[in-house]
């Protein structure tokens, strides 16, 4: 199970960095993709593997409780991965909300890997 998650959780700090590389390209472009054509498909092939995610940690973290892990923080993280993935792609998303967010996930993740390479 441990190495599933951790090959989940490297998928979701890809698509993270994706979220970014996404979101510099459509502030600098100041253009919009096509909601059915581009960012539905794309959303919905990381809420997949999000949700793949979700179930393994949350039965691993009962199985295997950690001090710095909690159920909620994995929640949080689904719902942040959830929102990036489609705010990207839009030049008027804030700013700031998608960075915290970004790093937010990018924390919690990295923390994952940390203790599943332990």
């Amino acid at each position: 199970m441990s190495e599933e998650i951790l090959d989940l959780t490297k998928k979701l700090l890809n698509y993270n960095r994706l979220f970014m590389h996404y979101f510099e390209e459509a502030r600098e472009t100041g253009t919009s993709h096509d909601f059915h054509e581009v960012i539905k498909p794309f959303a919905n092939e990381v809420k997949e593997v999000a949700q793949e995610w979700g179930v393994l940690m949350k039965s691993w973290l009962v199985i295997n409780p950690h001090k710095h892990l909690h159920l909620k923080q994995i929640d949080t993280t689904l719902d942040h991965i959830d929102q990036l993935s489609i705010q990207a792609f839009f030049p008027k998303t804030s700013r700031s909300r998608f960075l915290n967010a970004n790093r937010t996930v990018e924390f919690f993740l990295l923390e994952i890997v940390k203790e599943l390479e332990k």
